[in-house]
């Protein structure tokens, strides 16, 4: 009797037309963008030969200067905030038996990822704004609040993954040589989810890092980011100067993000 050939997606009529097809209007556009950041000339449409003159001229810009700045240390810090309390959040959701109500509350820490952001915006916005004219506050930390509260989903998932693939066994051993919660979470669990929490933490800082609509509703005046920057430079005139820095900003996500990856990937 012969054997039943398995299910192949890949052998259906047209799927190579449409997996290229896919792949050209993904990433056609990102490739121009990369090409015309080396256009030697003004124009973002029209090839005028090779250089590297807006790298340079980004660099030297005052104002591209500190909204980098501003946006790395915003990152930077809401992604240890987020990744922090994911990670105990993780924990809580884990290292239990299952109770009632226990999909509700892995819901409520993923709800970012389920609203339209720009519904978690404008909750942002009315929330800041009532604690600004109680306080007088106008400053970072209220940007740093918002980017961290949206980015906790991202650094819990990996987070949570890898709680789940890890083996229970460590860790009852611990506490069977009497060591208390903390000498265990110290010495067992954190080293072994420590390459989940950095994952967490590259893709909540590249989460933030890349942010234009939570920031709009909330940042105050002078308190642009790198992508409402750029977002406000194509607003008034389109320079290739943002070609430039939108290259560098792929090639950091580019980055971190194959970091992730490498971090998160299945090992035998």
């Amino acid at each position: 009797m012969a054997e039943r050939s398995s299910f192949d997606i890949s052998r259906l009529p047209g799927f190579a037309t449409v997996a290229v097809t896919v792949f050209v209007l993904l990433y056609l556009p990102i490739a121009m963008l990369v090409v015309f950041s080396f256009n030697a000339g003004d124009s973002v449409a029209i090839w005028e030969g090779f250089s590297f003159r807006w790298y340079p001229e980004a660099w030297q810009n005052e104002e591209v200067k500190d909204v980098t700045f501003r946006s790395l240390k915003i990152a930077t810090a809401a992604a240890l905030i987020s990744t922090t309390v994911a990670t105990m959040a993780a924990l809580g959701t884990t290292r239990r038996r299952a109770t009632r109500g226990q999909t509700f509350v892995y819901v409520m820490i993923n709800q970012p990822l389920m609203v339209p952001e720009i519904v978690t915006g404008v909750a942002l916005l009315i929330f800041f704004s009532t604690i600004k004219v109680a306080t007088g506050y106008q400053g970072l930390g209220y940007l740093i609040l918002a980017h961290s509260a949206f980015c906790i989903p991202f650094a819990y998932l990996p987070i949570r993954a890898r709680l789940e693939g890890m083996d229970l066994t460590l860790e009852t051993a611990a506490s069977d040589l009497y060591a208390n919660r903390w000498q265990t979470f110290r010495h067992v669990t954190l080293p072994l989810v420590a390459p989940g929490a950095v994952a967490g933490l590259m893709l909540a800082f590249v989460t933030s890092l890349d942010d234009v609509v939570i920031t709009l509703f909330v940042k105050s005046a002078g308190q642009d980011t790198l992508p409402t920057y750029m977002l406000a430079q194509i607003r008034r005139s389109v320079s290739a100067e943002v070609n430039a820095i939108s290259t560098l900003l792929l090639l950091l996500t580019v980055v971190l993000l194959t970091a992730f990856f490498l971090l998160t990937r299945k090992r035998s």
